[in-house]
């Protein structure tokens, strides 16, 4: 019996709302309803602050309170602060730190009333310290919180509040190497879409729901492995609401995966809808579709599955020729060898090697071999995993979602319901936070398969729980380096062999696990042989997958470890013993695929890195009494797209009123792509970028891209921009060569104008047209009629490698062993920098995930499989008090083969704090952590 409604009325934003409600309805489920887009929720826990708004002029979190408690009160969101917030806003897109947008709103409510508050007392922002605690409760995964802070300070300076401290001024960098002043790139310019996001807009998938949608939920298994006997669905499929349960009985028997990746898909093809055998603990089962949440929520507690419950194989280090067999089927496929063994647990394995190695050992003065472990890690961009399908006139299934790779997603739906990719469009909105995990398919299979039953519309939005135990993790890897050098620090050999966790399925298990070593070993070109060997296992563990740094992370933190323990045995500088031994511009790299290296400025990022952090004027460690203060550092490199495989597509058009629009595959998940795109083709056309229009992704209409993955954006997507840009050019210029019958050699178009290239000749002729004007001819066909229009692609057989250097100094609390990152210095290297404030975000967000990453940040299970963190209260994300001071500088280099001289810069940037850390920690207590997280028990007593 549903309970009875109760009257509520309160002010919203300046305006009464009468409404009857649930007694069980939180504030949050209330202003969702109300239209307040902005009040946005990504834990269930209260731990994320996005649900932030005002209640009678002071913060609450909205998902902790009772909707009745509102009774004639007045709630405030951020859509009934738009004026007051303007200037906080301004300062925030100046500095690029919205990046998604989808934690903005939230913090954007709690600065304002922090500014109100601290003019009353000034000790809430006296020290960066206690402004931090202050907004501490507002998380952020994109942004590492530095630009945040940047403009908040600058924003509370502005607004008259007494802040008792100064940020430090960024360093001055040198944004290209060519020689050339550019007019678009190379400078700092807001998103485009930071109005947008900042006002807290409907922008996102979970705002775009059609009305009338079918809530779909799913069914998990609670067992780590097990056969499901049966499932009943009766009692659940007499629930009021209730309009289909699905299991394994109705799906089709095709299997595929929901890796997005290019052709030939590497990963194989392992996985069903749904199947009788339950591989991880959380897997689906059963596919509720339902009027409301309440009836789909009833109706899964109402179905009963039969297990016959196994034991799980859980440890990854004893998976291959387990007697538990992951995927016992026999029908597993791959598209092409990569030394899988199904039955044996095992995904892939193989070798890569030159020289002789066993001689490279034997004529080193110093040999030794140790075994790292990288834990397996969450993405958790705030925005949960969610999607909706629509059919269109004809039949065709479009799904809606919050996705990096489009067009990939479009193949797995195709192949998972057994249809023709033609009868599948995917459309996606902004995106609040992807970093590798919605590179994945997730949710967009099961909204599809109920729409294509139904015939109606649906919609699935994940838990934060759902996403962390249901998405996929990084992969836990154990990597075993052997190292050779001679007594002056020349490394003469390496020998890496990594063991990778695939979990449950095989996405992207074949292909991380190769960066752990092919972006690790490079960096040290100089050795006279290598060996990289590897093999990924199955487990009954959730799945791994794509997250930023995509195996290089892992393989870094291994390799750089073993060199900073090098440096330790030979009492010799880390820095120095690296510079003496890193690669160089211009050498032919080995085991990074013979590849040479055209543009590289590592040994200056390290220099600027160690110049930033004061290295030659500090001890490695240094004793402050109660604690003791280190150094640690690293150096990572990373690729540029997928040589050879990643395509990206862009349409370009000139419209009539001068504007230029951009039709684009590629997905911004918050980075600035979009913006990136702009810039490059505005810089090519001579415009402003203000001019350029760049269109949102949708697989009917937009060229292809192969996604957002592999830092592919700016050198990829770019240079197809560049490209497109140059040949519409030449179209303006032949167009009116046409119309003034004269050569396309006497045509200029100079950004503003386009005119004869004699301006004296062109102004007396009346040969000199605005651009608008220009534009405006050609649509009237009074120009000849063609649209002026152009097309590019990119496909480039290099993946040039962006560079950095990072040093962590860092505290060690002696009773507790507690690490706390106090500075953070890094250079990276990512060729021309087009967008300075974008590429700054980039790398200081990056920098603080991998500080999660290298201290507390793990997925952990239970003896039986079960997921032990499974909320952001068991998961711990760094805060802004965890991070320290972050400082970045960039040291360009001039990538020939990119657009301007541009490289990427999405993923390298997360890499150099594990072993920089890792690093710092030993040399404050003589205890090198070879197994991350470095938790205070290992800092303190070791492993």
């Amino acid at each position: 019996m549903a309970a009875k409604l109760i009257d509520l009325s309160f002010t919203l934003n300046g305006r009464k709302v009468k409404v009857q409600i649930a007694p069980d309805t939180m504030l949050f489920a209330l202003l969702r309803e109300q239209g307040c887009a902005s009040v946005r929720c990504a834990c269930e826990t209260t731990n994320c602050g996005l649900c932030t708004v005002w209640l009678d002029g002071d913060p609450v979190l909205s998902c902790s309170v009772p909707a009745a408690r509102v009774e004639g009160h007045t709630i405030t969101t951020l859509e009934g602060l738009k004026a007051e917030s303007e200037a906080l806003a301004r300062a925030m897109a100046a500095e690029g730190a919205e990046q998604c947008g989808f934690c903005a709103p939230g913090l954007i409510m709690n600065v304002l009333a922090l500014a109100r508050a601290a003019k009353e007392d000034p000790s809430l922002v006296a020290t960066r310290e206690e402004l931090s605690r202050q907004l501490a409760g507002n998380l952020c995964r994109c942004s590492g919180y530095e630009s945040q802070l940047r403009a908040i300070v600058r924003f509370l300076n502005e607004s008259g509040v007494q802040v008792g401290f100064e940020m430090p001024e960024l360093p001055v960098n040198d944004t290209s190497c060519d020689g050339v002043t550019y007019k678009q790139i190379t400078h700092k310019q807001p998103k485009k879409d930071s109005k947008a996001l900042l006002e807290g807009s409907p922008v996102y998938t979970g705002d775009m729901v059609p009305a009338g949608a079918l809530i779909v939920k799913l069914k998990r298994s609670p067992y780590a492995r097990a056969k499901i006997r049966s499932i009943d669905t009766s009692r659940a499929l007499k629930v009021p609401g209730v309009v289909g349960v699905y299991t394994y009985e109705d799906v089709p028997k095709r299997r595929f995966t929901i890796a997005g990746q290019s052709y030939p898909q590497p990963s194989p093809y392992d996985r069903l809808i749904l199947e009788n055998l339950v591989r991880y603990q959380n897997e689906e089962v059963a596919i509720v579709a339902a009027e409301t949440e309440e009836a789909a929520d009833k109706a899964l507690k109402l179905i009963k599955v039969d297990y016959e419950v196994l034991e799980p194989l859980l440890d990854f280090t004893q998976a291959l020729d387990n007697d538990i067999v992951v995927h016992p089927e026999g029908d597993v496929t791959f598209m092409f060898p990569q030394g899988g063994d199904v039955p044996r647990n095992l995904v892939c394995s193989g070798t890569s090697d030159f020289g002789d190695l066993d001689e490279a050992f034997a004529q080193s003065d110093i040999v030794f071999e140790r075994t790292y472990t990288s834990q397996a890690t969450q993405t958790a961009p705030m925005e949960t995993f969610r999607a909706f399908a629509t059919t269109d006139a004809f039949g065709r299934i479009s799904v809606t979602t919050s996705t990096q790779v489009p067009f990939h997603v479009r193949r797995m739906v195709a192949q998972s319901l057994d249809i023709p990719q033609s009868q599948v469009q995917v459309i996606k909105p902004r995106i609040g936070g992807g970093f590798g995990s919605k590179q994945t398919g997730c949710c967009e299979i099961f909204v599809a398969f109920v729409t294509q039953q139904t015939g109606r519309p649906s919609y699935c939005c994940y838990t934060r729980e759902e996403t962390i135990t249901a998405g996929n993790s990084r992969h836990q890897m154990q990597m075993t380096v052997k190292l050779g050098a001679m007594n002056d620090g020349t490394i003469t050999a390496i020998d890496l062999h990594t063991l990778s966790n695939a979990g449950a399925y095989g996405e992207h298990a074949t292909t991380t696990i190769g960066l752990s070593g092919h972006k690790s070993l490079p960096i040290y070109n100089h050795v006279k042989a290598s060996r990289f060997s590897w093999d990924a296992v199955y487990t009954n563990t959730n799945r791994g997958g794509a997250y930023r740094g995509y195996g290089a992370t892992q393989g870094q933190f291994a390799v750089e470890s073993a060199v900073n323990e090098l440096a330790d045995m030979l009492h010799m500088d880390p820095a120095d013993l690296r510079l003496k031994n890193i690669v160089r511009e211009g050498e032919i790299m080995p085991q990074y695929y013979n590849e040479k290296l055209n543009a590289c400025a590592l040994d200056r990022c390290l220099l600027r890195a160690m110049d930033m952090i004061g290295w030659r004027d500090k001890p490695l460690a240094v004793d402050l009494g109660d604690r003791v203060r280190a150094l640690g550092c690293a150096l990572t490199m990373q690729g540029s797209g997928i040589s050879n495989v990643d395509i990206a597509g862009i349409d370009m058009r000139l419209e009539e009123d001068g504007f230029v629009t951009i039709g684009t595959g590629a997905t911004d998940n918050g980075m600035g792509v979009d913006t990136i795109l702009a810039q490059i083709a505005a810089e090519e056309l001579g415009v402003e970028s203000s001019l350029i229009v760049v269109r949102g992704v949708d697989t009917d209409v937009s060229p292809f891209d192969a996604g957002s993955y592999a830092s592919s954006g700016t050198y990829v997507t770019g240079l197809a921009a560049k490209n497109a840009a140059t040949e519409l050019r030449e179209k303006i210029c032949a167009k009116a060569a046409q119309m003034w019958d004269v050569e396309a050699a006497d045509v200029v178009f100079d950004g503003q104008y386009v005119r004869l290239s004699d301006e004296r000749a062109a102004r007396e002729q009346n040969r000199y047209l605005t651009l608008r004007d220009f534009a405006n001819l050609c649509v009237k066909n009074i120009a000849g009629g063609d649209a002026l229009t152009s097309h590019a692609s990119a496909c480039l057989p290099v993946s040039p490698p962006p560079f950095m250097a990072g040093i962590a100094e860092v505290e060690v609390d002696k009773a507790t062993g507690k690490v706390t990152v106090v500075d953070y210095a890094a250079a990276v290297d990512c060729g021309t920098v087009i967008n300075e404030a974008l590429a700054r975000v980039q790398a200081e967000g990056g920098i603080a995930q991998g500080i999660g990453h290298a201290l507390y940040e793990i997925v952990e299970h239970d003896d039986r499989g079960r997921l032990r963190t499974g909320n952001f209260m068991s998961y711990k994300l760094p805060t802004r008090l965890d991070i320290g001071s972050i400082r970045v500088a960039f040291e360009p280099s001039y990538e020939p083969t990119g657009p301007f001289g541009a490289k990427s810069i999405g993923e390298v940037v997360i890499n150099t704090p594990l072993a920089a850390v890792a690093s710092a920690v030993a040399h404050a207590t003589g205890h090198q952590v070879r197994s991350l997280p470095i938790t205070p028990e290992k800092a303190l007593l070791g492993e």
